[in-house]
């Protein structure tokens, strides 16, 4: 599934398997040092309904290129 690289104008629809959604998590959290508990929370985040975790996902992803770009970052 596609996670949306500008702001979520809509609800994300679909359903998207729990080993999908914390792959799309774990791309999303790429480069960041992640520890026991980080990737606990990770894997719950996974298992709730695909319109919050492409959400996040698509947080991560457009603050992770706007710091990468010297963007502002609010």
């Amino acid at each position: 599934m596609d996670v949306c690289d500008g702001p979520v104008e809509v609800e994300p629809r679909g359903f998207v398997s729990r080993d999908e959604q914390w792959r799309v998590l774990m791309e999303s959290l790429a480069g960041l040092e992640l520890g026991v508990w980080d990737e606990r929370i990770v894997s719950w985040l996974a298992g709730w309904e695909w319109s919050t975790v492409s959400t996040i996902a698509s947080w991560l992803r457009r603050l992770s290129s706007s710091t990468a770009t010297g963007g502002p970052g609010r």
